[in-house]
């Protein structure tokens, strides 16, 4: 498949009714299922830059999670990283998938994490960049989630995502570029620009941060060890939220690790800055175990 095919498939939505929820997906490519789940508070377009060359090898589903992009459900529960999970696996079943890859960054690794433990041997292989760690709450994540519960916080909010200075700032998305000028460009424009555009936007992400408890994220110090698949490290080196050494050590709880791979400039969202970069070693460890 085109690199030209691909991009166009990947602005292509299809819809998935799951229960209460509504959820919104692109597919593209030919081969294996994968399925690729983004961070906060992007959406499935953010693998544009990997889909062209990811989408030679796979069939690739890239999901908008709930209360993102064009997916949404009136079920709070639905927003949890459990209810995600369990959404995206009854979407799959009603689009025939039995088998599948996984990539997570991001809250999208948090999620996968979950549906590999619904879904166990369905899940041949997966891919981990920048995601929650056990036992770290990083410091920009609790102000976000406590401003969620503050009555009239969505205001705060979006007055902050205006800011080009918050933008740019540690607190904002400073943390996930090296270039902080894209942070204002096509970035700024598939995923910023909408959520301070709309209040109901604004109150889906806000709905997000308070339903994804981080007591959850550290049951996971235990739970991975049931995750029997084959796994393998991305990690942005530079990336201040999730430091690459506590990535390491929560490593070590995998049973089936096929290796940690170190990028050294990489921050939070490096396959949106640098795809080239996690492209070669996924795509090392994918075409090897997703099948």
């Amino acid at each position: 498949m085109s690199a030209t095919t691909a991009s166009e498939e990947l602005l292509h939505r299809q819809f998935v009714d799951v229960g209460a929820a509504r959820i919104c997906l692109r597919k593209s490519g030919e081969g294996p299922p994968l399925v690729l789940l983004h961070g906060y508070p992007l959406s499935g377009l953010t693998w544009r830059k990997m889909v062209p060359e990811l989408s030679r090898w796979f069939t690739c589903y890239a999901f908008d999670l709930i209360g993102f992009g064009d997916s949404n459900s009136p079920d709070p529960v639905d927003f949890s990283s459990q209810g995600e999970a369990r959404v995206i696996q009854r979407a799959l079943g009603r689009l025939g998938v039995s088998k599948y890859a996984l990539f997570g960054n991001d809250s999208g690794g948090w999620i996968a994490r979950e549906l590999a433990l619904l879904d166990g041997e369905r899940v041949t292989s997966m891919v981990l960049t920048n995601t929650e760690i056990p036992g770290h709450h990083p410091l920009c994540i609790w102000f976000y989630q406590l401003l969620a519960e503050v009555p009239g916080g969505r205001f705060l909010f979006r007055a902050l995502l205006e800011l080009r200075s918050w933008r740019r700032s540690q607190m904002g998305f400073g943390g996930c570029f090296q270039d902080l000028d894209l942070i204002d460009g096509e970035f700024g424009e598939y995923f910023l620009a909408p959520l301070y555009s709309s209040m109901e936007r604004v109150q889906l992400a806000l709905r997000f941060l308070t339903r994804m408890k981080f007591r959850r994220v550290h049951e996971f110090k235990t739970l991975h060890r049931a995750l029997r698949m084959p796994v393998a490290f991305i990690w942005g080196a530079a990336d201040p939220t999730f430091p690459e050494p506590l990535a390491r050590q929560m490593a070590s709880q995998f049973p089936n690790v096929f290796k940690f791979t170190s990028v050294p400039r990489g921050k939070l969202f490096m396959h949106e800055e640098m795809p080239e970069a996690v492209l070669k070693p996924a795509l090392e460890f994918l075409t090897r175990t997703a099948r």
